[in-house]
């Protein structure tokens, strides 16, 4: 059977774990030798989306182009794996509509968990008002109202989490 391309979108505020399960399900793909691509949204901030600023028509550039690369990738047959807070409904939609074999993947967690994990220090820094515009805390994230899967990363292990997102591609027929 041939490859088909898709896009697993991950949305969620930052430290949910979006990144971390999208490189484990990298992981398990590129071992089966299943053509897979990873887009980071911290590193398409530093290469393709430098650019950009966090205004809330700069977050909208920022995905209407990682859109576009999840596009190319998934007309060309590979399994697309997108980690993006895309704070706005509207944007995740958009792309939805742009690329067509979509999924989308709400990452969460409770907020004091969040705070807890704080890899990048950014909550810490929004609380001592030192980051004014971080998702969740000074500019708004609005959940998805139907999506494809939810992973609550504090109540399941990365590894469920990843194999949850294996189950749907499945049972899409991906895999």
């Amino acid at each position: 059977m041939a490859q088909r391309g898709v896009t697993i979108w991950f949305t969620g505020w930052s430290g949910a774990g979006k990144t971390t399960i999208a490189k484990k399900v990298y992981q398990e793909l590129s071992k089966q030798h299943i053509k897979t691509e990873l887009l980071d949204g911290d590193e398409l901030r530093q290469s393709l989306c430098k650019d950009l600023g966090f205004s809330e028509q700069d977050r909208y550039t920022n995905i209407e182009r990682a859109a576009y690369v999840a596009k190319l990738l998934t007309k060309h047959d590979v399994i697309c794996l997108a980690a993006f807070i895309s704070p706005y409904r509207r944007m995740r939609e958009r792309a939805r509509a742009e690329i067509g074999a979509f999924y989308e993947v709400y990452v969460t967690a409770p907020v004091e968990e969040l705070i807890k994990r704080d890899v990048k220090g950014l909550y810490k820094q929004s609380i001592a008002g030192k980051v004014k515009d971080l998702t969740g805390m000074g500019s708004p994230y609005e959940e998805p109202l139907h999506p494809d899967l939810v992973l609550q990363t504090s109540l399941m292990t990365i590894d469920e989490c990843k194999d949850q997102v294996l189950r749907l591609l499945r049972e899409g027929g991906y895999l």
